[in-house]
């Protein structure tokens, strides 16, 4: 596991998921942008209520910051070319927008 701090722009929407025990989390996937300029898929899964909330409020495209665990993996496109991803359990969003409530 890797410690990391990666931001980019959210793919699609976060949705909020209910696993055993009635556990909430929330899962996205962000596009960041990598030092050679190659775009590197980020599945991040969130269990704070309060990074759950903040992924929960952002809309497709919008910029974010993500601070947590990292794995990187690889996965095969249709054409059988490999591509770099990474999976996040984030522990903190930090956005644009205020925390709700504020």
């Amino acid at each position: 596991m890797i410690d990391g701090l990666v931001s980019g722009r959210l793919v699609g929407v976060a949705e909020q998921r209910e696993g055993k025990n009635a556990t909430r989390f929330a899962v996205a996937k962000v596009r960041a942008t990598a030092g050679d300029g190659e775009a590197v898929v980020v599945n991040v899964i969130a269990f704070a209520p309060e990074a759950c909330a903040a992924l929960l409020a952002l809309d497709d495209g919008d910029s974010v910051a993500l601070a947590g665990a990292l794995t990187p993996k690889v996965w095969s496109d249709k054409q059988g070319n490999t591509k770099p991803a990474l999976d996040m359990v984030a522990s903190r969003v930090l956005t644009a927008y205020p925390p709700s409530g504020q």
